[in-house]
């Protein structure tokens, strides 16, 4: 039977708001996430898991050079004495330090499998060895000389450091990411050489500004190379505010295969791209018919990434096979910068470049007094025992004697000798072989030698200038360490600019370009059917809908809408709908008012004149490249005054005839119309009673041809129409009864299979 559980005392109860109980504990959790795990110390670069793995790798003498110890081991040690957190958490961080497409300067030194570019996992600890790298050691250095404040570990068992003494400008060199409770950072790492440039000019000029060391860091150095396209200017104020981002493309470059044709190999890719993702993405994207500049894309890497893309044909421009992967693959990529660290690890902050690179330094300068203080109690110290050595020397008879017979010599040596507890114990504590070792000399030369070590350490800690000196010269070793001769120091990421290319280009050449016919219904529904369809009869509308516009075009084109309201609308082709079911409402794709229909439908071409007319009879001619929309709402071409936009014809003659709802038409000269961009235009024809009904343009020598409703075309010379020749405004005659019918030069659809060049209002 289960024990049986005792209430609380009434007295025991305390009454808390929930809200403050949450309040308070969240507070605590978001403190701990920023504090102890998401944001790096700005001194060492490293965040909690990572100091703790490379201390225990240092008790564990796991140096340079030393033999490799299983990863479990490692793993093992760090959880049982510093970090009281799942094995797992602490392995994956571990693997990332040795990963050298992650790390731009590996810390740990990995034997086995510990993952690849393609984002395959490392293999299980106990599987793999590892050992600390130089990096590893030099951000070490020092720990055993006071360099660094220690805390009890999580138990209380053991210490470990606040911070490492961090000779290697590891924050940035390494970089960092992370996401706390409200906050978080994103560092891209750099070159380690560029930083130790940038700090020792910091040195020299202590109030330098962020945009003057882009002299020395002219950008991010990622361990995978690539290109950053960003400008001077964009990467400028990302370091001196500590936020922004870099727009990072990968290499690539032309190989000649014979006969004319090429392919395109790619040898490097953005930072923290999965390579394996990338060419599914890319063979996905040629499935879906959305690269049909590529044909094919193989994975042809080894040791080094190689990349193969294959262009559709030969005349197929690399540079545009390029921009179009660019735009919809992760080849290109946008690094974030946001340099959020932990301010002497308690304030977290963002910083620019040069106060990051100030943090290093004061830090530094911390670690060279702390460990020049630690050497001076050393020497002392030394001087001290070297001090009762000399004694022990010249009274060597009598410090045996006293040692054989006293039962407590130590005393009696003190009081003899008028030696400190210090130089008694090194007496007494002193091996018979070294003996042979006391030499006045020898003694004397190292006493000196140590007086003037430890003048010269009183001097450097009594002048800043001098301690500023020997920490350039630390800096300059790391410099030389890393530097652009080395293999590992050597830059990787360059810088360029992206190539200038007309979005329009870039924007068909994403389009599988194929023949298409667009209907419009009276409705104003759109769709897109593929090939030119001429038979129109068997395309479906809905009830009380029927057929206003279709014309054949290609994917690749733009689409123009004139509306009742004046303003012309643009639509991607390749955007529309397609053929099954009834479309979709152009509304929307497009800010058009309730109460606008659409006068005209046509595939953008390039380089004709529309003539363009309100109901009220006012008009105007106006260039086709002059209506192309790029927003939305639309380009406002006919002003309108209690009008509606009412009828479009394209410019095809040198003149002009206009018919009114009042049945009467008038022919005049097109050079009396003006040539505009907006307004409400010129009168082309008067009225006393209803408005225009349709407008066309054509050529004396052809004469006026219009088609009815049968789709029967009719054609009268200018000298069967002289009668209704006249100038511009006037009202005109009256039309022959056999003469347009319907008083309109051509109806929509017959307009559409000549081949879309609609002329009238529906």
């Amino acid at each position: 039977m289960g024990k049986r559980l005792i209430p609380p005392e009434p007295s025991d109860v305390q009454q808390i708001a929930l809200r403050e109980a949450l309040e308070e504990r969240y507070l605590a959790y978001a403190l701990s996430t920023i504090m102890n795990r998401a944001l790096p110390d700005a001194r060492d670069g490293l965040k909690p898991v990572h100091r703790r793995i490379l201390y225990g790798m240092r008790i564990l003498r796991l140096d340079p050079g030393a033999a490799f110890k299983k990863s479990a081991k490692v793993v093992g040690d760090v959880m049982g004495n510093f970090h009281p957190h799942g094995d797992q958490a602490i392995y994956d961080a571990m693997v990332r330090l040795a990963q050298d497409f992650a790390q731009r300067y590996p810390l740990i030194d990995g034997q086995g499998n510990f993952g690849n570019i393609d984002g395959d996992n490392a293999a299980a600890m106990r599987y793999t060895e590892s050992r600390l790298t130089e990096v590893a050691r030099l951000l070490i250095d020092g720990i055993d000389e006071d360099a660094v404040e220690f805390r009890p570990s999580y138990d209380g068992a053991n210490q470990e450091p606040v911070v490492l003494p961090a000779a290697f400008p590891n924050l940035l060199a390494n970089g960092s990411q992370g996401i706390a409770v409200g906050m978080a950072t994103s560092i891209p790492p750099h070159n380690a050489a560029e930083l130790c440039e940038a700090a020792l000019f910091l040195i020299d000029n202590p109030n330098a500004r962020s945009r003057t060391l882009l002299k020395y860091v002219p950008g991010p150095d990622f361990p995978t190379g690539g290109i950053v396209v960003d400008t001077k200017a964009e990467i400028g104020e990302a370091y001196t505010t500590g936020r922004g981002s870099f727009r990072v493309r990968a290499r690539w470059h032309k190989e000649d295969t014979g006969r004319g044709t090429y392919q395109v190999v790619i040898t490097e890719v953005p930072w923290l791209v999965q390579k394996s993702r990338l060419v599914e993405r890319i063979a996905d994207l040629l499935n879906e018919k959305k690269l049909p500049l590529v044909a094919d894309v193989r994975d042809e890497s080894a040791e080094d990434i190689r990349l193969v893309i294959e262009p559709r044909s030969r005349t197929v421009d690399a540079e545009l096979l390029m921009e179009s992967l660019f735009k919809l693959t992760e080849l290109e990529s946008r690094i974030p910068l946001n340099l959020n660290v932990l301010v002497k690890g308690r304030l977290p902050k963002v910083l620019g470049l040069a106060e990051a690179l100030r943090e290093w330094l004061d830090h530094r300068r911390d670690v060279l007094l702390r460990r020049s203080k630690y050497r001076i109690a050393q020497i002392e110290h030394r001087l001290e025992v070297l001090g009762g050595y000399l004694v022990a020397y010249l009274n060597l008879d009598k410090v045996i004697k006293i040692i054989r017979r006293e039962d407590e010599p130590k005393p009696v040596l003190m009081k003899t000798f008028k030696l400190s507890d210090v130089q008694a114990d090194a007496i007494l504590n002193m091996r018979l072989r070294n003996l042979r070792k006391l030499e006045e000399m020898e003694i004397k030369a190292e006493d000196k030698s140590l007086r003037n070590e430890l003048k010269d350490i009183r001097a450097l800690i009594g002048s800043t200038a001098k301690q500023w000196k020997a920490i350039s010269e630390q800096i300059k070793e790391v410099r030389d360490k890393f530097g652009p001769k080395t293999a590992l120091g050597k830059r990787r990421t360059g810088f360029g600019e992206a190539p200038e290319h007309d979005e329009a280009a870039i924007e068909e050449a994403m389009v599988v370009r194929e023949p298409i016919t667009v209907v419009v219904s009276e409705k104003g529904w759109i769709r897109a059917l593929r090939g030119h369809v001429t038979d129109l009869s068997g395309v479906a509308f809905k009830t009380d809908d029927a057929l206003q516009f279709a014309f054949p075009t290609e994917s690749t084109t733009k689409v123009l809408l004139f509306a009742g309201n004046g303003k012309f609308y643009t639509l991607d082709a390749s955007k529309l709908p397609g053929g099954r079911g009834h479309g979709e409402p152009v509304r929307l794709s497009i800010d058009l008012e309730q109460d606008a229909e659409i006068v005209a439908a046509m595939a953008f071409q390039g380089g004709r004149k529309f003539l363009v007319a309100a109901s009220d009879g006012n008009g105007f001619v106006v260039a086709e490249n002059e209506v192309l929309a790029t927003t939305r709402k639309g380009k406002q071409v006919l002003n309108l005054k209690g009008a509606k936009a009412h009828a479009l014809a394209i410019v095809s003659g040198e003149l002009v005839a206009a018919v009114g709802e009042n049945r009467k038409m008038v022919i005049f000269d097109l050079k009396d119309v003006p040539e505009m961009t907006r307004g409400r235009g010129v009168r082309l024809q008067r009225y006393k009673d209803g408005g225009l009904s349709d407008v066309t343009t054509f050529t004396a020598d052809e004469g006026l041809t219009w088609t009815d409703t049968a789709g029967r075309s009719f054609t009268q010379s200018m000298k069967d129409l002289k009668v209704w020749r006249g100038n511009r405004g006037d009202a005109g005659r009256i039309k022959p009864d056999r003469f347009l019918t319907n008083l309109k030069f051509a109806p929509p659809v017959i307009a559409a299979k000549n081949g879309g060049e609609q002329k009238t209002e529906s």
